[in-house]
């Protein structure tokens, strides 16, 4: 039993990395949206209300995913944030400054006050996508790290056409989830534009995680992986088609599958190595050299057993509530705070 635990592990990890991709996706990449996209106030308050509710629990997926991988692989923790602080930073801070900007954004009723915080949520959604696709990216095609674990080179040493290909792969895909998104959660005009940036822009959008899976695929994938990959080409053209059907639900759902299958595949064709060596495979990190000690993760698991599915029942709970349609009719006329 104890020699399946880090195999658990790992796959409980990839799918915290999953869930973040799906849930935090759509509202990274509706930040993205409101300066891309939508002009009007009205219009970007509807975005904001969309993800208004949801936005704070879906980043508790990433600290989630960011501290099991501490606890569970400790090794494949120091080395990857230690290789990796300068996106790992640029993440933070455009967290950071997303949050604000959604607490602050109304608080003062003057077109360039909201414009300055409009560009915040889009560069910091823009940040933070870009910053986790390089991460997950290079994680699963390899770092220049030595026999310790510790990174070789300055530090720009993970710079590197891989890292481009993953932040590349989330920011899109984060543009044309969120669109999808909002179709299914939005009415009128905004309905309207998400449902023409899902039909123009989906096939070209998927483009970046496919290669960036076929690349994994090449190096260590299984006959699993490649199936894996075909079926999730299959959701995407379903996405593709229901969105042009104007299917909303149909359409959504599909296009996560798509992300799911491939973001599976990469963690599945990499396999059992958690973080590849560019020096030498050699100083790869493993499963076995990179995890915690049995007792560890059997607590670990034990742990996890009651909380994770408690905190799905609530999450699930809260987008229920939170289900309706948003239009414009819906929002309010701003209106300035008068200070006491």
């Amino acid at each position: 039993m104890s020699e399946a635990l880090p195999t658990l592990w790992f796959v409980l990890i990839a799918v915290l990395w999953v869930g973040y991709l799906f849930l935090e996706g759509f509202d990274l990449g509706v930040g993205m949206l409101m300066k891309l996209v939508y002009r009007t106030d009205s219009q970007r308050r509807v975005l904001l209300n969309t993800v208004g509710p949801v936005w704070d629990g879906n980043e508790v997926w990433l600290i989630t995913a960011i501290g099991a991988t501490f606890a569970a692989f400790p090794a494949w923790y120091a080395s990857l944030l230690s290789s990796l602080y300068l996106p790992f930073t640029a993440v933070l801070l455009g967290l950071i400054f997303r949050a604000v900007a959604f607490e602050w954004r109304g608080k003062v009723d003057s077109p360039a006050w909201r414009n300055r915080w409009d560009w915040a949520i889009a560069l910091g959604s823009l940040t933070a996508a870009a910053g986790i696709g390089a991460a997950l990216a290079l994680t699963t095609t390899g770092l220049p790290i030595n026999a310790n674990g510790d990174r070789e080179g300055g530090p720009f040493a993970w710079f590197n056409g891989y890292a481009l290909l993953g932040a590349a792969a989330v920011v899109l895909f984060c543009l044309v989830h969120a669109a999808a998104f909002l179709a299914l959660k939005t009415e009128g005009g905004v309905r309207g534009t998400a449902l023409r940036v899902v039909r123009r822009f989906l096939p070209f959008a998927l483009l970046p995680m496919l290669a960036w899976a076929l690349t994994v695929q090449i190096r260590g994938g299984t006959m699993l992986t490649a199936l894996a990959l075909v079926l999730a080409a299959g959701c995407a053209a379903a996405s593709w088609r229901s969105a042009r059907g104007n299917r909303d639900g149909r359409a959504f759902a599909a296009l996560g599958a798509a992300m799911v299958l491939m973001v599976g595949a990469i963690f599945a064709a990499a396999f059992p190595v958690v973080l590849p060596s560019t020096l030498d495979p050699l100083f790869d990190l493993t499963l076995d050299s990179a995890s915690s000690s049995p007792y560890t993760l059997g607590l670990m698991s034990i742990v996890a057993a009651f909380g994770l599915p408690l905190i799905l029942a609530y999450q699930g709970w809260t987008y229920w509530v939170f289900r309706r349609r948003i239009s414009e009719r819906s929002i309010p006329a701003a209106h300035a705070v008068t200070p006491l």
